[in-house]
């Protein structure tokens, strides 16, 4: 990403920001001055020894892209929703023992520097890998499942799945196995901090979930 597209992407944040009516036009401009991608990119390669902090890069791989079907690829994430989920770790929305532990040492501001890099990191390609369910995958995120009240995936998440910033996170190319158990944990209830997912993953079958886990690892 170059540094025209850096403060254009910054300006379109803010706008959404203010007219979804998340943060007052001022708090979003104070917000987006205090996140510094350098000072993330130090933080997620490095951590801090002195307060045992692990480099987040351990987990998540060199600049955001993790190798470990586990954990997610966060390179190219929206901004405004990495730092949503930092933030969320820290409460009993979303409780991970690992990602729990280690929001809840980051500050607020390194929260937001951290969010900043990742945002300004390319994800590297995902792919479909089984070939008998990708057209039910396709199906699901295209034209969701009427029957179910299932609604499109691309109605919130768009026709790639690229994302809409401050709303609705990118999932192109992510990892099967990390979108699927993100899917089961919104069905089960031990992820709460989406009403609608958890409603809808509540209509979605196992199957149904695998396979539109698959399709969207191929979208780009």
């Amino acid at each position: 990403m170059n540094r025209l597209t850096f403060p254009l992407l910054k300006s379109l944040l803010l706008a959404t920001l203010a007219v979804c009516g998340s943060v007052s036009a001022a708090e979003a401009q104070r917000v987006a001055a205090k996140a510094d991608p350098a000072k993330g990119g130090t933080l997620y390669d490095s951590g801090d020894a002195a307060r045992g902090l692990p480099a987040c890069m351990s987990c998540h791989g060199a600049a955001g892209n993790s190798t470990i079907v586990a954990n997610p690829k966060l390179a190219g994430q929206i901004e405004a929703y990495t730092h949503k989920q930092l933030v969320d770790f820290t409460t009993p929305n979303r409780q991970q023992p690992v990602m729990t532990t280690y929001a809840k040492m980051l500050t607020e501001d390194e929260k937001r520097h951290i969010a900043a890099y990742l945002a300004t990191q390319k994800q590297k390609p995902g792919a479909a890998k089984n070939k008998d369910t990708v057209e039910l995958g396709r199906k699901i995120y295209r034209g969701g499942i009427a029957e179910k009240g299932v609604a499109a995936c691309a109605s919130c998440h768009g026709a790639s799945a690229g994302g809409i910033p401050a709303q609705y996170p990118r999932l192109s190319g992510q990892h099967q196995d990390y979108t699927y158990a993100q899917l089961e944990a919104f069905k089960t209830g031990t992820r709460k901090n989406s009403i609608q997912m958890s409603a809808l993953a509540q209509r979605m079958s196992p199957e149904e979930m695998k396979a539109v886990s698959d399709y969207i690892a191929g979208l780009k």
